[in-house]
């Protein structure tokens, strides 16, 4: 009785239900925020891109991506070697070792398509098929991750492509359509292959980052990232990088360039695991938008009000979607088991409705004082 009269004081406290609206507020903010960060880390990563290729004809996005593998693999590599037991390099190599190979090379593979796209396709038709990578991971995360998602998420999500959509109109208006080519269905089917990847591997990312450890996603994709890449780089640029006019200016590019993309691999992660994939290609969306306003500044781009309307549609599409959270699918039939050797088996009954096959799951440790659970 006296539990019942606590929990009706709590709910209708006004006090607590403020603290518990402050919270998700708080929360709220906090995600939309991170995955800004991830979009200004972005947009430094174009900004020195640009630079490198317009104006020092420095076209070398192999060994761009392959400086950042490196890095990884300096930090995040040495880092598992020294550890001891299970952790170590060696065990998850023994463990794993082809999975990350596959998805060292997904990632390496996703940065070169979009990138090569550009050659040969619009700007505009970039930014539009690039979105193409929202509906992978929704897709990837429904059936691998068994994520479930509410009207609310896909309201949010509609709202966030219409403002990348404004965005690429208002890019047709002032005529910002660089990029265009002969071949442009070669440069969209590159764009759509690069962002089916880029899903893939985001996907493979969450998963990694929420049942292992951010270290050891980010060392493999370092250890097997920089191999492959420096194969590619040997075979498919040396002869570019050898034109790249060298001096200090190109090298502080180079600089700035990999200190992004390091700063990007090391810290999506941690987005990731705190939002999900999903929620982080949508801030993403955002990225295309702070290259514009410096631009703006830097390459005199043309302003138009729709990039601000673009902006803002962007934003709400993200507050709408991170406003409510997502929820996992599970088999009510498959139950967990837990290990006690010295304990009775216990058979669960099987008569009676089965319960509703959507529940939460928890990824917590298993006690060992439970008894071992048989399903008849």
């Amino acid at each position: 009785m006296c539990c019942e009269n606590n929990s009706r004081n709590l709910a209708t406290d006004p006090a607590h239900n403020t603290s518990t609206s402050y919270t998700s507020a708080k929360d709220l903010l906090l995600s939309v925020a991170l995955g800004q960060v991830l979009s200004l880390l972005i947009c430094g990563i174009g900004l020195t891109s640009k630079y490198l290729s317009e104006d020092f004809h420095a076209n070398t996005p192999v060994f761009q991506s392959f400086l950042n593998y490196i890095l990884l693999f300096l930090v995040y590599t040495t880092t598992l070697a020294v550890r001891q037991g299970e952790e170590n390099l060696l065990a998850i190599l023994k463990r794993r070792w082809w999975k990350y190979m596959i998805l060292g090379i997904v990632d390496i593979e996703a940065n070169y398509l979009v990138v090569k796209a550009y050659q040969y396709t619009t700007l505009t038709s970039v930014q539009l098929l690039d979105c193409f990578v929202i509906p992978v991971v929704i897709l990837l995360s429904w059936f691998f991750l068994l994520v479930r998602y509410k009207a609310v998420h896909f309201i949010g999500i509609v709202v966030c492509i219409l403002g990348m959509g404004c965005m690429a109109g208002a890019d047709v208006l002032v005529g910002r359509q660089q990029g265009a080519g002969e071949n442009k269905l070669i440069g969209d089917l590159l764009v759509l292959g690069g962002a089916t990847l880029y899903g893939i591997s985001n996907v493979c990312e969450e998963y990694i980052v929420r049942n292992l450890s951010r270290v050891e996603f980010l060392g493999m994709i370092g250890l097997f990232g920089s191999f492959f890449s420096g194969i590619q780089l040997a075979i498919m640029e040396h002869k570019e990088l050898l034109k790249v006019p060298w001096d200090w200016q190109i090298g502080l590019l180079y600089v700035g360039f990999s200190a992004c993309m390091f700063g990007l691999y090391s810290f999506m992660p941690v987005v990731i695991k705190k939002t999900s994939a999903t929620a982080v290609n949508l801030s993403l969306l955002t990225a295309d938008l702070y290259s514009l306003f410096c631009g703006l500044f830097l390459f005199h781009y043309k302003f138009s009000g729709l990039y601000l309307l673009s902006f803002f549609t962007i934003l709400v599409g993200l507050v709408l979607y991170s406003s409510t959270s997502t929820y996992v699918a599970q088999d009510p039939r498959v139950y967990k088991q837990f290990r006690n050797p010295s304990g009775p088996v216990v058979d669960l009954p099987t008569t009676g409705q089965l319960e509703p096959s959507v529940t939460y799951t928890s990824l917590g440790q298993e006690t060992e004082e439970e008894p071992h659970v048989r399903v008849a």
